[in-house]
């Protein structure tokens, strides 16, 4: 008779070996090769970004005019050019772009933009204007149902389509009718306690030679691949350091799974905190920083792993703030903002024209670039699916790639 402890470690065990070959895919399972197969990652800023202090238009004396409290130094700031820089905490993604491996696509917004942060969301989640549409699909699950559909498989595998890094509810994005998202939030929900003990735990009682013979399948299947994903992450170490924040510790684990061979082809995370209203300066400085070295390091451990020309990443917030500071030192709900896109493959540089501070529209900025485009450059290019179901219209591609 096994004790309660044993059967406690066995049903736990039983509800997470399907998972593990899930996460882990062709690599850890099967110790296959790694795919050839092109893959976005998508970094969600969340609260809404001050696009005006992180690609900072020095150059327009409105800018100025509009912060006093908040103003950035031009001697200070990473300059892209004559008229704009990045934000003094953004050294390591000024050498990214410096280096041509990163795009910064400027006044991305859409027609009408609602300053709510989960209705705002949802438009840039499912890439659909009409609050009506913001239940259905998200724009990449719709993807990964397109490509599915192509493959002629339905009814994919075991492995996830997509996987979403972090320890809150699955965007929208990522829901999808046929393709499959699961969630890790770290490294250490792929480890498993691989003691004797737990492998020979057996259930008894009526049925038990059934259940029996399926709970040590899926135990030992668990372990191998638990087991097979340290050693290969061992193997495949690498000597880049990543911050110690949560984006940092994030891009670590995608990256992990990366250099073990998952094959999922869409890999997404959150930074939160960009909701400025008050005491903006050091706040909004230190998840730039954050987020500035946390995509260096992911890029450069990539390209150590020769991983480099398949993968692509993508920064979004789901609006900017306003022009003018307020009375507390922050910024309020806005429109348009920059949208970044880094890796081997784009076509690095500015793009999009600079938003004027001077023509505004009840004090936000105009947006000059509508995201769909966006999405749908990604798509034709990168994804390789056909745009137009999937952004609600006939929008031009944007040309992200060299």
């Amino acid at each position: 008779m096994h004790s309660r402890r044993n059967f406690l470690k066995t049903s736990s065990l039983v509800s997470l070996a399907p998972l593990l070959p899930t996460v882990l895919g062709k690599t850890a399972v099967a110790a296959k090769a790694a795919s050839d197969e092109q893959v976005l990652v998508v970094i969600q800023l969340d609260g809404g970004n001050d696009g005006i202090n992180t690609v900072v238009p020095f150059g327009d004396d409105a800018y100025g005019r509009s912060r006093k409290k908040l103003r950035l130094k031009a001697k200070d700031l990473h300059k892209l050019n004559d008229h704009v820089g990045l934000h003094q905490q953004m050294k390591a993604a000024k050498e990214l772009f410096d280096d041509g491996r990163l795009s910064i696509i400027q006044g991305v917004g859409y027609p009408n933009p609602d300053r709510s942060h989960f209705a705002s969301m949802k438009t840039w989640q499912t890439a659909r204007l009409d609050t009506a549409d913001h239940t259905g699909n998200g724009w990449l699950g719709s993807a990964l149902d397109a490509q599915m559909a192509a493959a002629s498989k339905p009814n994919q595998s075991a492995n996830a389509n997509a996987i979403f890094v972090g320890d809150r509810e699955t965007p929208a994005a990522l829901w999808g009718r046929h393709s499959s998202t699961i969630g890790l939030s770290k490294a250490a929900d792929l480890q498993l306690d691989a003691s004797e003990e737990t492998r020979s735990a057996q259930p008894t009682g009526p049925g038990a030679d059934d259940l029996q013979q399926f709970v040590r399948q899926q135990i030992v299947t668990a372990h191998n691949a638990a087991e097979e994903f340290a050693k290969q992450s061992a193997d495949k170490s690498t000597d880049v350091t990543y911050p110690n924040s949560g984006l940092g510790n994030q891009l670590k684990l995608t990256a992990q799974l990366l250099r073990s061979g998952n094959p999922a082809r869409v890999y997404y995370t959150v930074q939160s905190g960009y909701d400025t209203h008050s005491d903006q300066q050091f706040t909004h400085a230190r998840l730039l920083s954050e987020f500035s070295r946390s995509m260096k390091s992911f890029l450069d451990d990539l390209k150590a792993a020769g991983l480099a020309d398949r993968v692509v990443l993508m920064a979004f917030s789901e609006f900017g703030r306003r022009v003018a500071e307020n009375d507390s030192a922050g910024t309020d709900h806005g429109t348009a903002g920059p949208v970044f896109l880094a890796g081997e493959p784009v076509r690095g540089g500015l793009m999009g024209a600079t938003p004027d501070l001077s023509d505004l529209v009840d004090g936000d900025l105009k947006s000059n670039l509508d995201f769909r485009r966006l999405y749908a450059g990604l798509l034709r290019d990168w994804l390789k699916v056909p745009p137009a179901r999937i952004c609600g219209g006939d929008f031009e591609p944007l040309n992200l790639f060299a």
